[in-house]
């Protein structure tokens, strides 16, 4: 043992300290190689809600990108992409019991999701190998469909919103989540 400064260390021969260095590197790593996390398909990060200042923006930038995103895959691409991202604005939305808010998300990435299976096919036709693409968009359909079903569990049949000085709207909920199940449920598979 040596004593610098009034403390006592021991000095480790350089075999202990690459013994010891493999020992903390295998600590780390057997366990991420014991349990590898599989996700095959993943929903991106929510983005601006509704009464954010920048929603609107991000609304338009979205409506832009459609000029940049040419050609049947990446048209595939983006409505993929949008199709996700409203989903998971609806999702929020539905978790926070901003039924009339989620309902119009909802609306929105079933469209989006009902335009990838026309650009799907004109890849198709373009000659281009869409299996890919295809498989990706059968993934998607199924996360799409456990997120809408654990919607369906979650919020109420129906939902009375009453504005003011207005008349009330039922907004049917369980309905609504079934047709976007039904649209993601009769994409072409391969």
């Amino acid at each position: 043992m040596k004593k610098v400064f009034g403390i006592k260390y021991q000095v480790l021969s350089i075999k202990k300290l690459l013994l010891l260095l493999l020992a903390y590197c295998l600590l780390i790593t057997v366990p991420c190689l014991l349990s590898p996390v599989y996700a095959s398909y993943v929903l991106p990060y929510p983005s601006f809600m509704p009464g954010n200042k920048l929603y609107k923006v991000s609304r338009a930038v979205d409506v832009l990108k459609k000029y940049w995103y040419f050609g049947s895959i990446a048209q595939v691409k983006y409505h993929m992409g949008l199709s996700d991202k409203y989903l998971v604005e609806a999702k929020t939305l539905f978790e926070y019991r901003q039924y009339l808010l989620g309902v119009d998300a909802l609306k929105r990435s079933d469209n989006e999701f009902r335009q990838i299976p026309i650009h799907i096919q004109q890849g198709d036709r373009e000659g281009k190998d869409m299996s890919v693409w295809k498989q990706m968009v059968a993934e998607a359909s199924l996360v799409h469909t456990d997120i809408l079903d654990k919607l369906i569990l979650i919020s109420p049949k129906e939902f009375q919103w009453s504005p003011e000085k207005d008349t009330p709207t039922t907004l049917p909920l369980h309905e609504l989540l079934d047709q976007s199940i039904v649209i993601r449920s009769t994409i072409p598979q391969e």
